[in-house]
């Protein structure tokens, strides 16, 4: 399992469903639905934490606040800089277990042969936009939510990385790739984080491990000749590291050879000294 390396952030414990969290000086507890032990809760941070994410029996939920908290505050992973903030159904608007990721893109591009262009589909608040942009790659950053690709504008901005090369849209990520592939655009590295679940052009509910197939296949022409990587990140619990790692073999090794590999991403418990699972990654790379 991959882990990442935080100074601004630390798990610091989990129990009974949910996550004690320190992001820079703030301290949350949020729930995880994976977290299924019942263990003690030693550590004080437990009764001192700032806010407390409370789901509710009709759905959804809401932050009950203990302590003053900022309306938003930045944390630090090495050079990048995110804004912090609270937000509704328990997002705070990074994901921490990612970082490796932003590590390995940021070392492929740094050691590629040539200026590398990235497509970052699903984007959210371009936490990976960031750590492709200050590697030295130029980006287009696609996200169907205004406010997230706002975030992220915002993100580039406390990154001092507002004037790197990046197209900032809001569209949704099915139609873009459609649209590049007519216009015969290509991309060198792609990095693909859908949601688990989503809602079609009409309202139909889909879900991610029925349609991963597709979303994946339609990527295939604008990956370019040479391409360096391709992400493909789940929170699926019915989509495993393995299979997404077959996914990925089958549609991408045939054309560009290269290899293939997949892991669970988590993040070290303080507490325990054991890792807590948050997600899955498949990744194809070129064999340069």
């Amino acid at each position: 399992m991959r882990e990442a390396q935080w100074r601004d952030y630390e798990l610091i414990d989990c129990s009974d469903g949910e996550r004690l969290e320190r992001w820079g000086d703030i301290v949350l507890i949020r729930p995880d639905p994976q977290i299924i032990w019942h263990t003690e809760r030693k550590n004080p941070l437990w009764r001192k934490a700032h806010a407390h994410y409370r789901r509710s029996s009709s759905g959804g939920g809401a932050w009950e606040y203990n302590q003053k908290v900022p309306q938003q505050w930045t944390v630090n992973y090495k050079n990048l800089t995110f804004g912090i903030k609270p937000m509704g159904f328990k997002h705070t608007g990074i994901f921490p277990e990612q970082a490796v990721n932003w590590d390995f893109v940021s070392k492929k591009i740094r050691s590629a042969e040539k200026p590398l262009k990235v497509l970052n589909m699903f984007a959210y608040t371009g936490a990976a936009t960031l750590a492709c942009l200050e590697a030295g790659a130029s980006v287009c950053h696609v996200d169907a939510s205004k406010g997230m690709v706002q975030w992220a504008k915002e993100n580039a901005v406390l990154s001092s990385l507002s004037d790197r090369p990046v197209r900032w849209l809001v569209d949704d990520c099915v139609k873009f790739v459609q649209r590049e592939h007519r216009r015969g655009n290509k991309y060198d590295g792609i990095i693909m984080d859908p949601p688990s679940y989503g809602r079609g052009p009409g309202g139909e509910v889909w879900k991610l491990e029925e349609h991963l197939y597709s979303l994946v296949e339609m990527c295939l022409p604008i990956l370019s000749d040479d391409a360096e990587f391709f992400i493909l990140n789940s929170y699926t619990t019915g989509l495993p590291p393995s299979v997404m790692e077959y996914l990925l073999s089958v549609m991408i090794k045939p054309k560009l050879k290269g290899k293939v590999t997949s892991s669970e991403i988590g993040l070290r418990v303080t507490q325990s000294g054991l890792t807590l699972p948050c997600g899955s990654t498949a990744i194809w790379q070129s064999n340069r």
